[in-house]
């Protein structure tokens, strides 16, 4: 069952809660005055973190950067899926798992499901993830999130939104699961972001799109109008 044309994920984010759509808040938040120097490691999963050389950081840093490295023409990713395409649905490539994909042709073209990616991507994501999927001051580089994350876990965090709690600050990502000009090309924009990461695709518009099929209209047209 693909996302974009789930009813019950589509609604996810408004059952889930989350912040308002369209929205990031970023705040000061100071761990309580008797919680101790533990506590803001704990709340970050890391309870022993203040006990711990300050090279650790840099080491993790160095760690999860390299989790985002891809050899070119390597089609597996470092979270073990298989991307490359199979099969074409409702004018979008998938896996053999049924994961969303890019298909690029030898001359550059890219099919149009990715080049509709970036343009949603380029209309409701960069405010807050930067141009490109490259990332920001107060969000993450998603280019590099999907080549780490399941796509399913993917879905739930864009449908129901997530918080990021640490020592010095609380950072919000709203809920998208109702929005859509996010949920109806939830597909469209994850296929585009897989190309970005692993550099299928350079920075900026894509040069040459594949067709707009009946397929596509036909199911973006039912999407929207629900």
């Amino acid at each position: 069952m693909k996302a974009i044309t789930s009813l019950a994920a589509l609604v996810l984010g408004a059952s889930l809660g989350g912040a308002a759509l369209g929205q990031t808040a970023t705040t000061e938040q100071a761990p309580p005055a008797d919680a101790g120097a533990g506590a803001a490691a704990a709340v970050s999963g890391n309870a022993a973190a203040n006990e711990q050389p300050a090279e650790d950081g840099a080491d993790a840093a160095a760690q999860d950067s390299a989790a985002t490295e891809m050899a070119e023409g390597q089609t597996t990713l470092p979270n073990g899926t298989d991307i490359t395409p199979d099969y074409e649905e409702n004018g979008r490539w998938y896996t053999v798992d049924g994961i969303p994909t890019y298909k690029i042709d030898e001359d550059g073209t890219v099919d149009f499901a990715t080049f509709n990616g970036y343009r949603r991507y380029s209309a409701e994501c960069h405010v807050c993830h930067g141009p490109d999927g490259e990332g920001s001051t107060y969000a993450p580089a998603l280019k590099e999130s999907v080549l780490r994350m399941d796509y399913y876990d993917f879905q739930q965090v864009v449908a129901s939104g997530k918080q990021e709690v640490n020592a010095s600050q609380n950072q919000v990502m709203p809920a998208f699961g109702t929005n859509k000009n996010v949920w109806c090309y939830i597909d469209d924009i994850y296929a585009y972001l897989l190309a970005r990461g692993t550099d299928a695709l350079p920075r900026g518009r894509p040069a040459k799109k594949g067709p707009k099929t009946d397929a596509f209209a036909e199911q973006e047209d039912s999407c929207m109008s629900m």
